[in-house]
């Protein structure tokens, strides 16, 4: 490992110049297993809508890791004690706390592993790391996993107001270009405080803390759980799902060495062993791009065509309801591409489909808000705010969506 630390200083759009806290933050950073990270998209296919959404996981990363700097040097100075080794901790779990993310980011996340999601691998791979760092990591890993007495600690890594989210927010509405989306992030940082070892934010920063929630709403419509990206992303599942189903029947595939071990392989929580992350720690959004434009000349009109639609952007066509889509109406499309194009109930299923999505701003049962009055009171954001509308940002709201071809399919 080298030990000569050149690079310590990263140029980053939204914050201008970051600089790597310490060697071993910069040892981490230099290991394949983050530097993977460069080669995951932030947002997915979010890029077929946005087209400067081209940002990795890389870039948030280093960017909460800048932001956990500030939020320790805000708390010291409130008089908040952090040791330089819990410092540093929490500076891993937050530069970590994303590495388990597979191709694509959330799309493939139940596709090329069966129930897995993202955090369980993170922490897989932070214990990789931990063994080849000398055990250095531990104490990052119990602050991560909320195993740490401190718990203002973990809400600084995961909780409804944390790095991640003021990261994630600001870049990504900065790279899609959505100004709605863009927070307050310094002014938050500057009014965090810990009252009996929980996270609170100062009464000041209440119109902050309202934008915040709005913005987190607003970001998901407009661009999380944009119709256009949303589409794209189920293909993108359908297609590791039918390539899945031709191989369990024979059917021989060209994919790189990373993919057909997951392809081939079914890979449970329980069968997540060393090995098996040793091959994920290869594959990335490469691996499955590079698939498609193989798979889009395949003999099988299913995987062909659903290759070709994500390769094309000339995706299904979806449209977004608040009551479930008529059973008539599935029905009348399914019928329809059948005839036309001689397919099974079950290859005219992965052209015509239902689901839901839905949209929760802010969560009142776990790790609330609060909000520290001059007085020492405390009290959860949305009792505080004379803003109507928090209230209703508390509320799930649920809209239905039908995707089928377009007719010229």
């Amino acid at each position: 490992m080298a030990s000569q630390n050149k690079l310590n200083i990263l140029n980053d759009p939204i914050y201008g110049f970051i600089t790597i806290p310490s060697q071993r933050i910069f040892n981490i950073i230099e290991h394949p297993y983050f530097q993977r990270l460069r080669r995951i998209s932030q947002m997915g296919l979010s890029y077929l809508v946005y087209p400067g959404a081209h940002h990795t996981r890389f870039h948030h990363a280093v960017g909460c890791v800048h932001l956990m700097q500030k939020a320790v040097r805000v708390l010291r100075y409130k008089g908040v004690e952090i040791s330089e080794d819990e410092e540093e901790a929490l500076q891993i779990a937050i530069l970590l706390h994303d590495i388990g993310h597979g191709p694509f980011s959330h799309a493939m996340e139940h596709s090329i592993v069966e129930g897995v999601d993202h955090e369980s691998i993170s922490l897989l791979f932070m214990k990789e790391l931990n063994a080849v760092f000398n055990q250095s990591l531990t104490l990052a890993i119990e602050i991560f996993t909320g195993k740490y007495p401190r718990k203002f600690m973990h809400q600084l890594i995961t909780s409804q107001l944390d790095m991640d989210r003021l990261d994630y927010l600001k870049r990504d509405s900065f790279y899609t270009g959505t100004t709605e989306g863009n927070v307050n992030s310094d002014r938050l940082i500057t009014m965090l405080n810990v009252v009996d070892n929980e996270l609170v934010i100062e009464e000041k920063a209440i119109y902050s803390v309202e934008k915040f929630l709005v913005a987190r709403r607003l970001m998901y419509w407009q661009v999380y759980l944009h119709k256009t990206s949303m589409v794209a992303e189920q293909l993108l599942i359908r297609v590791l799902k039918r390539a899945k189903e031709l191989i369990a029947a024979g059917t021989k595939l060209r994919a790189s060495t990373a993919l057909s071990y997951f392809l081939n392989n079914k890979v449970t929580e329980e069968s997540f062993n060393a090995e098996t992350l040793k091959v994920f720690s290869c594959l990335d959004d490469y691996d499955i791009v590079l698939a498609m434009k193989e798979w889009a000349n395949h003999e099988d009109y299913v995987l062909s065509s659903l290759c070709k639609m994500v390769i094309n952007r000339d995706l299904l066509k979806v449209k977004i309801k608040k009551k479930k889509p008529a059973k008539a109406k599935i029905e009348k499309h399914l019928d329809q591409l059948k005839q036309k194009h001689k397919l099974s109930d079950k290859e005219a299923s992965y052209f015509v489909f239902t689901g839901e999505i839905s949209n929760l701003a802010y969560t009142r049962e776990k790790n609330n808000i609060n909000i520290l009055h001059k007085n020492g009171k405390i009290n959860d954001v949305i009792k505080v705010s004379d803003q109507l509308n928090l209230k209703a940002l508390s509320k799930t709201v649920t809209k239905y969506y039908i995707c089928y071809p377009k007719s010229k399919h």
